[in-house]
């Protein structure tokens, strides 16, 4: 499993398809949104139950990985669980 993982966070670099680099802040969408996608996605990593609370949060990004059909998908410090790209936001400056 390991293998697996360290395999796709090396794809996803190389091929520079992760929208959000290790250190950015994102938002985790609504609540409403991740329940619809609880509802419609029945593909690989499911939000779990426990990442349902998270919604709306913000947080830093830890690492990325890309599955091997092509979805990025996210770490993040703090919160469980792997993050669909579309799951989460740009949060702006603060500047």
């Amino acid at each position: 499993m390991l293998s697996t993982l360290n395999f796709m966070l090396n794809m996803s670099k190389y091929y520079g398809l992760d929208k959000f680099q290790a250190g950015d802040s994102v938002r985790i969408v609504d609540r409403n949104v991740l329940d619809d996608f609880v509802q419609s996605w029945k593909f690989h990593h499911p939000v779990q139950p426990d990442q349902l609370p998270y919604a709306g949060q913000t947080a830093k990004v830890s690492e990325s990985a890309m599955y091997h059909g092509g979805d990025i998908l996210y770490v993040l410090v703090g919160i469980p669980g792997m993050w669909h790209q579309r799951l989460l936001m740009t949060v702006p400056d603060s500047n």
